[in-house]
């Protein structure tokens, strides 16, 4: 983590006028009720969590920002309805400041009482804490004020600027100091009004968001306009209402096709601007309260100057394919390379051409890869950060079951940045920003490319003979208590190969089958026979392989040891679950491979079939679509979806909002 400057919008007006409409939508999803509400400046998201533990969270895309009210845990569960729509709202505090934010009216059934256990204001990220762990920093701790029928909490932010206010109305029943009663009916209503004082960011929506390219689904759309602003793109809600470099990538070139111009550039802008000074792209930042006690723990004053993340090691190496595809590919972008290159970054203090910005990322990369480039030993491939257990999209402690050397940065990323840096450089699209120093190291791009596209992938190569995958493939469909017969016959005698989805520090294959292989698929060369076997082993039915009716699971252990098992289960974050923008990863990539003209025609079949099937499970979940993730049950015969955070034993929750599950509409179903 770095600490860094305020930032500015990294791109130009983009002719928001004041007249957007209202957006206002629910989504119910297991036990939360989510209600979004965006007009003006105000933007609110509000969480009504029903059963044994009950909660009311409001979350605002300004500043990270939120609160929240948790209930003691029930000996019933308590039912969450909402009495009318949610409304704006715009007040001012003590000091005349103003507060944007939402008023709701709820009812709650289940139980005669609720008590209050706990509030929280501040950003998300704390909320986010005191939900996972149950505790928040003291400084930020309310000191709730009992008027009447209401419950108040209110402060001003760390630093004395505007902050937050959550007030709880009875209109139903019974406050009795922090207890709740019902009435005599068993209801109890309640008005909520929660405020923060974050600047407002600026709607990205409409006309200046997505084009008539763009799918009919409204469902999406709404969770996309909620998510986009000019400022960046936020990587869902209610838990991650800020920026994320890596999910801001991805669901640009995912949404690319359905975007507009302007929103292309803002997206890419928004990850240019946050590069640290080596080049390395912000995983996510800390800005509003977060950034403020960032730098108390630092020693410093109470500064909310943001500061960014830089553990994570895959977006750095997706940079340069997303922005090649942006600037190279699409004719939009290419008309208005030299433009784009040239526009200054949103670094307020010290703005800088945004080709600057880019060179540094692509020396880091030559850098970065110069090493196996020479030596192409597994040794030398790029693995996680010295105490970091994540480095990639799986960001759990077991994401990569144990790995250091994920399968998707060093056979995947990297040699595709390398080959995105290598067709930029010949472009000349670089010249106005690098020396005769950089220009020799650019030049390497494309033999180092060649070395890793061909070296990278093998050191993954997993094989398990066809008597040892039969056995792990019952002992694992017994375990969970799932059919094996038709996946026992996928494998049909035949050895099981696939890649590893990561090696160990000293370069063992750990073998979990994984969804990562859609990026190969999107952003990858792999010859006929490599794109066969990795398609097979993903599309055989689970436990052999991904394919569930209701989605494409992102990891299975099958065929690793039972230690690995328990750590990645369907309660797990991202253990045998389905998540939403992996699918589409897998259905844009296998698209891609069809379109290429060289496909033998054995290849095309299969890939068809898989298209076919993977898009059967897609739309098995459409409800879901929208979500983070999700988990599924066994049944009465049958798998199921089950909400991710509805059981007890998840690991987190899903987001409601989630911006790269969008990017279906950039995506029609073949």
């Amino acid at each position: 983590m770095i600490f860094g400057v305020l930032l500015a919008a990294a791109s130009p007006a983009l002719g928001n006028d004041g007249s957007e409409e209202r957006l206002a939508f629910d989504i119910s999803e297991g036990a939360n009720l989510n209600t979004f509400l965006r007009e003006g400046p105000v933007a609110a998201h509000l969480l009504l969590r029903s059963g044994l533990d009950p909660r009311i969270l409001i979350a605002f895309p300004a500043g990270n920002s939120g609160v929240g009210l948790w209930f003691s845990h029930g000996t019933a569960p308590v039912k969450w309805a909402l009495s009318g729509r949610p409304q704006p709202l715009i007040e001012k505090d003590a000091q005349g400041r103003p507060l944007y934010g939402m008023s709701a009216e709820a009812a709650v059934s289940g139980a005669a009482d609720l008590n209050i256990k706990q509030a929280v204001l501040s950003s998300v990220r704390v909320l986010r804490d005191y939900q996972a762990l149950g505790t928040f920093p003291a400084e930020v701790a309310t000191t709730a004020t009992i008027q009447g029928s209401t419950i108040t909490w209110a402060r001003n932010r760390l630093d004395g600027a505007a902050g937050y206010r959550l007030s709880i109305q009875i209109t139903h029943g019974a406050l009795h100091a922090e207890r709740v009663t019902a009435g005599s009916d068993g209801k109890i209503g309640l008005k909520i009004t929660a405020l923060c004082g974050e600047t407002p960011l600026t709607p990205l929506g409409g006309k200046h968001l997505l084009n008539d390219r763009a799918q009919a689904d409204v469902a999406a759309r709404n969770v996309l306009a909620f998510l986009s602003y000019q400022e960046k793109f936020l990587a869902g809600s209610w838990r991650f209402n800020t920026y994320f470099g890596r999910d801001t990538l991805m669901s640009v070139r995912l949404l690319m096709p359905a975007l507009t111009s302007e929103a292309v550039d803002a997206g890419l802008g928004a990850v240019l601007t946050r590069l640290s000074p080596q080049g390395e792209v912000a995983h996510e930042e800390d800005i509003g309260e977060f950034a403020i006690l960032d730098h108390l723990r630092a020693g410093g004053g109470k500064s909310d100057a943001p500061t960014f993340n830089y553990n994570m090691i895959d977006a750095t190496f997706m940079l340069a394919p997303v922005l090649a595809h942006w600037l190279l590919d699409d004719e939009r972008g290419r008309a208005q390379s030299a433009q784009f290159l040239k526009r200054a970054d949103g670094r307020r203090d010290t703005p800088r051409a945004m080709g600057a910005d880019l060179l540094d990322n692509f020396k880091f990369v030559l850098r970065a890869s110069a090493k196996f480039a020479q030596q192409p030993l597994a040794s030398n491939l790029i693995a996680l950060k010295s105490g970091s257990d994540a480095g990639q999209w799986r960001d759990s402690n077991d994401g990569l079951g144990g790995g250091r050397i994920p399968y998707d940065v060093n056979a995947v990323f990297v040699p595709a940045a390398l080959e995105a840096i290598s067709r930029l450089y010949a472009g000349g699209l670089l010249d106005p920003y690098s020396d005769a120093t950089d220009r020799v190291l650019l030049s390497r791009a494309a033999a180092f490319a060649e070395v890793w596209r061909a070296k990278s992938g093998p050191l993954f190569d997993v094989s398990v003979s066809s008597a040892a995958a039969q056995r792990d493939i019952r002992d694992y469909a017994a375990a969970l208590k799932v059919p094996v017969d038709e996946a026992l016959r996928s494998v049909n005698g035949a050895p099981v190969s696939f890649h590893a989805l990561s090696l160990t520090a000293d370069a063992k294959v750990i073998p979990i089958l994984h969804s990562d292989e859609g990026f190969a698929l999107l952003f990858g060369k792999p010859n006929p026979a490599t794109l066969d076997r990795d398609v097979t082993a993903l599309m055989r039915p689970f436990p052999a392989g991904l394919l569930t009716p209701v989605g494409v699971v992102v990891a299975n252990p099958v065929y690793a040891p039972p230690d690995i098992h328990v750590r990645l289960t369907r309660s797990a974050y991202h253990g045998t679950v389905i998540w939403s923008w992996q699918q589409a990863v897998l259905a844009a990539g296998l698209h891609r491979q069809l379109g290429l003209p060289d496909l033998p025609p054995s290849s095309r079949t299969r890939l068809r079939a898989a298209e076919t099937q993977l898009w059967n499970a897609i739309r098995a979940a459409h409800s879901m679509r929208n979500s983070e993730l999700w988990s599924w049950n066994f049944a009465d015969g049958r798998y199921a979806v089950a909400p991710f955070g509805a059981s007890a034993g998840d690991a987190d929750e899903s987001n409601a909002a989630q911006l790269w599950s969008t990017v279906y509409l950039a995506l029609p179903a073949p």
